[in-house]
Order: C-alpha cells, then structure tokens, then sequence
C-alpha cells in the first residue's frame, strides 16, 4: 500500500538524496524543513554541502511541476511541500517552534488523508516520541542502516582433513572447500585439522582462483616494530599489505590495534617500499565543545588536539624501530620529509588523490554519504584504510547502525579489490582491555 512520508530535516542533511528513497510513495517536505535548511546552506562543511544539495534537487523538481500540488519521482511516487497553520496542544508550546511547526504538517496530512498510512520520519529519537504522543506513526531514516549485530567479521572457521593442512603448507595453495559458495572474496579462514583441532593454519580465499592461500610471511622484527599479537591481527595485516586490494576496513573496539597496524603499513608500504608517494592519514573532526576553527594559530597547530593519536602512534612506531635505522626521528620529520601528511576530512571534497596510503581513522563518525565523498576522490594506485569503532560514535547524526563504516563494510563485502576484518581482542594494554569489556 502507497504511504505519506512526512521528512524532517535531519533526514535530508543526513542523505540530500532522501527524497528518492522512498519507492512509489508519497514524499511530503515540511515548507519549515526548508527554512531551517536554509539556515545550513552557507556552512563550509559537510550539513551545508548537504543544504546545498537539497535546494538544488527540489529547486530541479521545481521547474518540473507544482511543489504545492505535487511532482511525480522518478520511483512512481510524487513529491509535495506543504505547510500548516495548526496550532499543537499547549503541552508542546515551550519546544522549539519549528519542530512544532514540522509535527503539524505531518499532523495535517495524516487527517486530510485517511486512506493512506501516514508516517514521520526523523532521526531526532526525542522528536520521533512527541510525534508517536500526538498519533503519529514515527519512524527512524532506515534506508542505509545496518544490523551491525550481523556485520561481516571477515573471516570464519573452517574444519578441513589434516592432510589439506599439510599440502597446504607445502605447495602455497589448495582448493578451496568447505561453505565455498558462502565465502566472500578475500575472506580470512582459519583451517582446523579435524582429526586434531590443535593443528590450525591461517590462509585466505581467493575467489578468482577459489584457491586458499597461505598468509604472507612478516620479517622477524616484525612491520616497522609491529608485530601481531593475535589472530585477527595477523589477518588486518595480511589485508594492510597487499596492494591488489584498494579498500580495506578494519573494525574493533579502543585497543585492538586499528590504527597502530594501519600506519605500520602504511610506513612500510609509502617510506619503506615506494609503492605509494606517501601515507595520507585524515580523520573526521568531532570535538565535545568547539570547532577548531576557534582555535589560534595555523591549520597545522589547530589539527595538533584532534591528530594527536596519530602522533602518538607515529612516535610509537618510530621509538619500536630505533634499534634499526630510524633512531632518533621523531613524526616532524616524516611530515617535513612529505612521507607523511596530516589533514583533516574538511578539506577532501573537490580533490583527486593518487599513489597515496590513506588511512581514515575514526570512520565511525562519517555518514554513508560522507564515506562516498572520501572514495570517490581515491585516484590511482591509491589504498584507502577505513578504521574505527562503531560503539563509540561522537556524531550525533549516526549510531551503531547507521555510520558509515559499517555502511561500508556491507557495501563492499562482495567486491574483489576490497578485504574487512574485525578486531576482537584488546592489546594495548590489560587495564584497557577490561575498560572497554566493563564499562
């Protein structure tokens, strides 16, 4: 059955492309959902590029029908903006005026057309829950959300006869077996020998050839110091060093080793091997209190609080390899020797980057759409490490479900040139570990 959906205005900076999602249905914009995104439309980051998007597209449809009276969508339903003179009960006058002011639309709507479901869609929680007080039925933007319960981990077990384990170890490659059909390409597997589940081995799926093959073999003092502690590490390094995938995610809660294993690649990969010009590293900017535009000083001494992980674990991995023949340089070096750049996601748009390791960190905070905007500005040769945790989210426009990593993560699961892994087990250090297991 044809519904009325009744868009707030968190959904359409959220997605500009919203209008779209919704099939052959009815699609009604609030004329106050207009008005507050105008208030966007001159904002230099991504809401405003979002506002921007948006006027454009109903300005578009606008020069093909009567917004008033309704435009056909390209799904087969129509597009209306509408507005009300209604005046909600006494008990919401002290909210703010423009949320009242949205709810009568979808208010009125829902009364003047009683044959068709009438539905509120907001990514506002509290919004959603004066809406359902008044009749109406409310719900969440659900088009690019994920069960991140059922995220894909990247890899799985497999148990195989002792002797496949065996020929494997021996030759470099066997077929595969076991769930075949079910493996994604570049899956992770950890073969256990079934009449011995001590005797394991790790390998991986090559889908081309349907072939398992062995991991790569680390040097002994391991990736610029970086050694894996456990499994899933071992396989995000197996991902993070070969040039053939372009796209790797890596996923886990503080302390697995996302970012720490992503720049030791990356470093490798950039100032040790070439493969790539250098390692850009970039993460989204969500402070609890201010933007750092009013912070003093240059872009480079603004970014310094928010980089400052990245830092960290730059001089980490520098203090790991003093013994080699990196000893005594610090992470200003690196940036001065353009090995190594830092810069943040605001000024990405509009760019091509090519030959480069790019390591978003924090990839929790991006929306889907911002994640697009990222890679879609990857030229060639250029890797794109994906890190982050989708429990702690700082974007109050996302949760667990809705970022974009694990948007990502589900988008590319299927494709040959990207790998994912889940990072489990905390490393950094046992105190650590507990904390983000209790609290």
């Amino acid at each position: 059955m044809r519904k009325n959906f009744v868009l707030d205005t968190n959904v359409l900076l959220h997605d500009p492309r919203a209008i779209f999602a919704f099939a052959d249905n009815n699609v009604i914009i609030p004329i106050f959902v207009i008005e507050e995104i105008d208030t966007f439309k001159k904002d230099l980051n991504e809401l405003g590029r979002n506002a921007r998007t948006v006027s454009r597209t109903l300005d578009d449809m606008r020069e093909v029908g009567s917004l008033a009276q309704g435009v056909a969508l390209p799904g087969g339903g129509t597009l209306r903006v509408a507005f009300s003179h209604r005046a909600l009960p006494r008990e919401f006058t002290n909210r703010q005026v423009q949320d009242n002011s949205i709810l009568a639309v979808a208010l009125d709507v829902l009364e003047s057309d009683t044959k068709i479901p009438t539905v509120f869609i907001s990514k506002d929680v509290n919004l959603r829950i004066r809406a359902d007080a008044l009749g109406i039925s409310a719900q969440d933007y659900n088009s690019d959300k994920v069960d991140i319960e059922e995220l894909y981990p990247g890899w799985r077990q497999i148990e195989v006869d002792g002797n496949e384990i065996n020929l494997l170890h021996k030759e470099g490659s066997i077929p595969a077996s076991g769930p075949v059909d079910e493996l994604h390409p570049n899956e992770l597997v950890l073969l256990v020998d079934a009449g011995n589940p001590n005797h394991t081995y790790l390998a991986r799926y090559t889908r081309r050839d349907r072939l398992f093959i062995p991991l790569r073999r680390l040097p002994p003092e391991g990736i610029w110091g970086i050694k894996p502690r456990n499994r899933e590490q071992h396989f995000a390094m197996e991902l993070l060093l070969d040039d053939s995938l372009k796209l790797v995610t890596l996923v886990g809660k503080a302390g697995t080793g996302k970012t720490l294993l992503a720049l030791a690649a990356g470093l490798k990969l950039s100032a040790d091997d070439k493969h790539y010009q250098r390692l850009l590293v970039s993460r989204p900017i969500f402070p609890l209190g201010k933007d750092i535009g009013y912070l003093p000083g240059s872009v480079e001494e603004k970014l310094n609080p928010w980089m400052q992980p990245i830092f960290d674990n730059i001089e980490l991995l520098l203090g790991i390899g003093q013994k080699e023949r990196r000893g005594g340089r610090g992470y200003e070096e690196l940036l001065r020797l353009g090995l190594v750049s830092i810069e943040p996601l605001t000024y990405i748009r509009g760019r091509s980057i090519p030959s480069q390791y790019m390591i978003i960190d924090e990839a929790q905070n991006l929306t889907p759409h911002e994640t697009k905007t990222i890679l879609t500005r990857a030229g060639d040769d250029t890797k794109v490490i994906f890190t982050g945790d989708p429990y702690q989210i700082d974007n109050p426009y996302v949760d667990a479900s809705s970022n974009g990593l694990a948007y990502l993560v589900n988008k590319f699961q299927h494709q040959e040139i990207a790998g994912h892994m889940t990072l489990a087990k905390g490393e950094r250090s046992p105190l650590a570990e507990l904390a983000a297991n209790l609290l």
